[in-house]
């Protein structure tokens, strides 16, 4: 399955921005080949640019990586919850909130590195195990609806969202 393939009442409005990021390619090829890519990208910035704040207040890029690595923690919980059927609804997650208490600034780069490819291979495992069916799902996570493909989608989307925002705010 592709992103084209999504239908806009199985995500939220706001992740429309995430999956327009997202290329033409099937779901697990692409949440591998993203992470490399990334990581890539991640490794030709300068090393005097992890602790730089463009504004006051704005995360560094370290911190942005944490909170990729969250974001993706917390969007794999919602698939698996959605692709057993679980017909909880789940809580958002405040992300100023989780960047305050991760302490991602004062992680070594390659430690950030490391941990977001462990999250990403086991969400890949995961998205594997899920049949056409399981992946079709729809659950409700912060008072809007999810599918389980979306959410891998958004996986991706969300990485490259703040990958994009590295170009424009942090190295333009």
């Amino acid at each position: 399955m592709k992103p084209s393939q999504l239908r806009p009442d199985e995500y939220p409005a706001y992740q429309k921005t995430y999956l327009d990021t997202v290329d033409e390619i099937e779901l697990v090829e692409e949440l591998e080949i993203s992470l490399h890519r990334f990581i890539r990208f991640v490794r030709e910035i300068p090393m005097d640019k992890f602790d730089y704040r463009y504004a006051p207040g704005k995360w560094t890029i370290k911190e942005i990586i944490q909170h990729i690595i969250d974001t993706e923690r917390v969007f794999g919980y919602r698939a698996l919850a959605f692709a057993r059927n679980d017909k909880t609804p789940l809580p958002g997650f405040e992300e100023n909130d989780y960047a305050d208490e991760a302490g991602g600034n004062a992680r070594h780069l390659n430690s950030l590195l490391t941990e977001l490819s462990e999250v990403r291979q086991s969400n890949i495992t995961l998205f594997k195990s899920f049949s056409d069916e399981m992946l079709m799902r729809v659950g409700n996570a912060n008072g809007m609806p999810s599918s389980v493909r979306s959410l891998g989608f958004a996986i991706i989307g969300h990485q490259n969202h703040h990958q994009n925002v590295y170009r424009e705010r942090y190295l333009g």
